[in-house]
């Protein structure tokens, strides 16, 4: 008896010395994920156009002053940065570590940043904070990007705590020309995926999910906000007619305190012109 009952102790602890670099990794290594989007929409000039797409940090750090993350997008040698929400914790404090991930992302491309769920409450200091640092900061209203001598419109929606969806769209079809060029649209919430689609929309982006916080091989995620258990949108690209969405599975913790298969993720889309 004394035999088996060191025999369970020992297998116990190696259990948890096994359970400890795990939990780790899934909450603290950064996964990229590449995606091609092609269409015959896209402007030539946008052909290879590489964009870094991040989310939901909710106040998370990774390494001194975000250096870990920082190098990591570096890397990728992008040509614009999204991020799409979610960059401080409501519950969590901690403001700085957001605000230095964007500071430091300035300098490697332009950024684009729409709100999210946890930005909805006093959103105009940090929102004046942001912009003073070179954070194009996205509030239902268009803008143009242009690569050799090419352009395409890009959107940007509050989260619809702070402004419902349906007239965040046509608030920002509004500003501008007529949507006659391709147009990628950043918002926070992938449920939202049929409105995006009627309102015309080639390409979208979008977070919020956290990759269904706990992922089960071969199923996907268990858990997302707004859409309840095992959801349809939690990770990578989707489709519906011509238009496609792009799920960012989230860089921090806040519902659930531990990722398990679901690691921290930088997407990394590439535009390709069919002809």
């Amino acid at each position: 008896m004394k035999a088996k009952r060191k025999k369970r102790v020992l297998i116990f602890v190696l259990f948890l010395l096994l359970l400890i670099p795990f939990s780790y990794v899934q909450n603290n290594v950064l996964t990229v994920t590449e995606i091609q989007v092609e269409s015959r929409e896209i402007p030539l000039g946008f052909d290879g156009y590489r964009i870094v797409q991040l989310s939901d940090l909710h106040s998370k750090l990774f390494g001194d002053n975000q250096q870990v993350l920082v190098e990591k997008v570096k890397a990728q040698r992008p040509d614009v940065i999204f991020f799409t929400g979610d960059l401080i914790d409501l519950r969590r404090g901690n403001e700085q570590a957001g605000y230095k991930l964007m500071e430091e992302m300035v300098k490697l491309a332009p950024v684009y940043f729409v709100t999210g769920n946890h930005e909805w409450q006093v959103f105009t200091e940090k929102e004046k904070r942001l912009r003073k640092m070179s954070v194009n900061v996205l509030r239902n209203e268009r803008v143009n990007l242009q690569r050799e001598g090419d352009t395409i419109h890009l959107i940007g929606i509050d989260d619809p705590l702070i402004t419902e969806t349906e007239e965040a769209l046509k608030k920002s079809a509004q500003t501008g020309e007529k949507l006659d060029r391709y147009t990628i649209l950043l918002s926070h919430r992938p449920e939202l995926f049929y409105d995006y689609v009627e309102a015309g929309m080639d390409l979208t982006f979008t977070g919020h999910a956290h990759g269904g916080q706990i992922r089960i091989p071969f199923v996907g995620g268990l858990f997302a906000p707004g859409q309840g258990f095992f959801p349809k949108y939690t990770a990578g690209a989707h489709t519906m007619g011509s238009s496609t969405m792009i799920v960012n599975r989230g860089l921090g913790n806040s519902m659930a305190p531990q990722r398990i298969f679901n690691r921290p993720e930088i997407v990394v889309t590439e535009l390709k012109k069919t002809r």
